[in-house]
Parts: C-alpha cells; sequence; structure tokens
C-alpha cells in the first residue's frame, strides 16, 4: 500500500485505475490517499513501513512502529551541501550548482542547499553562478517551455519567505532573485543567490525544498568539512575536485549517506548503490541498491543437525541415587 502526500494526491486515481486493468497488480498494489489520519490507520495493518518526509513526522512513524513491534525506515530530511575544492573547474562547478539547486524546483530530498567556494575562487564561482541563474526561465505560461515549475503549494512558499527574511535580518545580501511570485495562481521563485551567510540562519539549519542558493566562502580544507559537517541532516553530498583522488579523499570523510562527486544529487539518477543516511536525515535501509527491495523480506533460518548432537554430559556414566 503506498500512501502519497496529501499535498499531492491526484495522480493517485489515475495510478489505481491503471493498476485494476493488471491482473498480476490489483490483488497485491493500492494507492490509498489521505492526510496524517490515512498514514496512522496505515500502520496498525502492515508488516513494515518505508517512510519518505520530515524529521518530525518521521519521529512519529518510528514510535508507532515500535508500539507494535513492526520495522520502520525512514528518509527524511536533508540540507545537502557542495564543496567546491579549491583548483576546481568553476564553469563546470557553477552549472553543477545551478542545476542541482533548481531542477524539480528544488523540491527534492537530494537538492544542494549549501554551496561551499575556497577564498580565493569565490568572487568568479559567484559571478559565473548569478550570470546562469538569471538565465533561467520559468515554465508559465507552457508549462514545457522553460526551465524552473511551481512550488508545490502556498505552505511551502511562506517556509522559503520565513527562511529568506531571517537572513535578510542577519545580514545577507540576495544577488538575484529572492522574490515569491504568483503567476497562474500558483506561487513561484527564480533561483536565489545568497552570500554573507552564516551557518546560525534558518536557510543553513532547516531544509529549505526550494531554488535557494547560499554560497560561503571557506579558508582551508579543514573549514570547508567543519562547515559541511555542521548540520543535523547528513543525507547526501557533492564535492568538485580539481582531480578525482582529492575529491575522494575530501568525500569519505563527509557525514552523509552518499556524496557524488564532481557532480551532484546523483542519488535521483543512480539506484544502484546502497547507501543510508546519517543523522537525524534516516533510520535503516533506503530505496537504493539490492536492500531496497529485501528490507521488505523477513530472513529465516532452518538449522540442520546431520550429526550427533552435543550431549551435555557426553560418555561419562550417570550415577543415580538408590531411592
Amino acid at each position: 500500500v503506498v500512501k502519497p502526500s496529501e499535498i499531492t494526491p491526484r495522480f493517485a486515481l489515475r495510478i489505481n485505475q491503471l493498476i485494476a486493468e493488471c491482473d498480476d497488480l490489483s490483488g497485491v498494489l493500492h494507492y490509498a490517499t489521505g492526510a496524517g489520519a490515512t498514514g496512522a490507520a496505515l500502520i496498525e495493518l502492515v508488516d513494515a513501513v518505508c517512510f519518505t518526509g520530515s524529521v518530525a513526522t518521521g519521529q512519529k512513524v518510528l514510535m508507532a512502529c515500535a508500539q507494535r513491534m513492526i520495522p520502520a525506515f525512514l528518509e527524511l530530511g536533508g540540507k545537502d551541501p557542495l564543496i567546491i575544492l579549491p583548483g576546481s573547474d568553476l564553469a563546470r562547478a557553477s552549472d553543477v550548482a545551478l542545476r542541482s539547486a533548481v531542477q524539480a524546483t528544488g523540491q527534492a530530498c537530494q537538492s544542494i542547499e549549501r554551496v561551499y567556494v575556497h577564498e580565493s575562487q569565490f568572487d568568479a564561482f559567484v559571478q559565473l553562478l548569478v550570470e546562469k541563474a538569471k538565465r533561467i526561465s520559468l515554465n508559465y505560461p507552457d508549462i514545457v517551455d522553460g526551465d524552473l515549475g511551481p512550488l508545490i503549494f502556498a505552505g511551502q512558499a511562506q517556509r522559503i519567505q520565513n527562511q529568506l527574511d531571517d537572513a535578510l535580518a542577519l545580514g545577507a545580501c540576495i544577488l538575484c532573485g529572492g522574490e515569491i511570485e504568483r503567476h497562474g495562481g500558483g506561487y513561484w521563485l527564480r533561483p536565489t543567490v545568497l552570500v554573507n551567510v552564516r551557518h546560525d540562519m534558518l536557510l543553513m539549519r532547516e531544509e529549505t525544498f526550494g531554488p535557494l542558493i547560499p554560497v560561503i566562502t571557506y579558508a582551508t580544507l579543514a573549514q570547508a568539512l567543519d562547515y559541511a559537517n555542521d548540520s543535523e541532516f547528513g543525507l547526501s553530498a557533492a564535492v568538485i575536485g580539481p582531480d578525482l583522488a582529492q575529491a575522494r579523499a575530501f568525500a569519505v570523510q563527509l557525514e552523509v549517506g552518499a556524496v557524488s562527486i564532481n557532480d551532484a544529487a546523483l542519488t535521483s539518477a543512480v539506484f544502484e548503490a546502497e547507501k543510508q543516511a546519517f543523522k537525524s536525515s534516516g533510520l535503516g535501509a533506503s530505496r537504493m541498491g539490492s536492500s531496497g527491495l529485501t528490507r521488505f523480506l523477513r530472513r529465516k533460518s532452518l538449522l540442520i543437525q546431520s550429526g550427533a548432537p552435543l550431549a551435555l554430559i557426553g560418555d561419562r556414566p550417570v550415577q543415580v541415587s538408590p531411592p
């Protein structure tokens, strides 16, 4: 049974119609629409739960599953960093940063939400990124023409606005974008590049789920590593380096479940490699790799003794006391 988010229910009706037309699926697969009460009711009926969503809701799911002693596999929030190592190709790095932050309007758990650039390349990188970000067009009025779709609903637009207001109040500077627009009844935000960003700002602590690109400078690799790991989240990350050896050496130190090297957000395209989330980003096997399927199975062992069983007293004669 699949329960999609109550924010995106409309596709489930059509999928259920198609499932009903397939004899091999109709008895074993169903999409159930509803809000939190529906999800809570499902937990009372199933043998295992795989949940994707926020940390707060994931904690509730975990506690409910614990009450029933059933396994819960959680893939929760992310605040994925992109670290650009000194000497990297900035044309490539800016393309990667923009695509991975803007694709799906930034509304994916593997979206890049923090970018760290060495101080020697910071100004040049930001200039390239802003130039490219300003060329991104909206998928409006023709949804098939353009680069950037709308935010999913009004609540998400308000969350992003809150992060922007907090960042500006604490001294951040918006170089492009930054304004929630209304078109066709929807909420839109063009790619928004910010500098003068600090780690105590909401947009650096909370998951954004939108096309915000805060760019932070660092002086040493040790500082970059501290910045990247300074988060309650540990879903995934990305590293771009001047060569593969340097990128790999840095990547293995990141406290995340998957690292894209010389690209970003590859977990949206590559499913063969197993990973698990770190910190508050999840628990147990993810959808990736063979364990994404085997997590739905329970293992049973049959232990067969083909020889003489071990006797506690061995060959010693048994002394029987008289009555």
